[in-house]
């Protein structure tokens, strides 16, 4: 398993995201200055619902800035203990611990990106190759470690 390449594609997904949210807040600001009405309290309201969502658009725009600026801290190295930057394989499926971002496909190979802070992450952060995990009622056992 390539984990730099991994990494690669995981920046590229959240650089996609990143680009899309700064469109959409840009688009969106622009429709809310073409929003120009003289029909008084309904123009506020609409106004402030233009507002709420740009807010929300930022503040998901800032966890994925945050996010790929915390992909500049991970050892691409083999580990032995699981913690940030590790692939695993589990006899559910393989996990790469970095950030929140879901399925990705690499070598043809179906791999979840999860966070240290998901439920999941916290389950496997600090095993070792051959350790079981309990999650969601289901035992896991960790077959490799990269």
């Amino acid at each position: 398993m390539n984990k730099v390449e991994i990494l690669q594609i995981i920046q590229f997904k959240l650089s996609e995201k990143i680009q899309n949210l700064e469109k959409m807040i840009a688009e969106t600001r622009a429709s809310n200055n073409e929003t120009k009405s003289s029909m008084g309290d309904k123009y506020e309201t609409s106004r402030e619902m233009v507002q709420q969502e740009i807010n929300n658009l930022q503040i998901q725009l800032n966890e994925n800035v945050k996010a790929k600026n915390s992909l500049k801290f991970i050892n691409a190295n083999p580990h032995q203990i699981i913690g940030l930057g590790s692939l695993v394989e589990t006899n559910k499926g393989l996990f790469y611990i970095a950030v929140s971002l879901g399925e990705i496909v690499s070598d043809k190979k179906k791999i979840f990106v999860i966070s240290t802070e998901s439920p999941l992450g916290t389950a496997l952060f600090g095993k070792k190759k051959g350790e079981e995990i309990s999650f969601n009622n289901t035992k896991q056992i960790i077959q490799n470690l990269w």
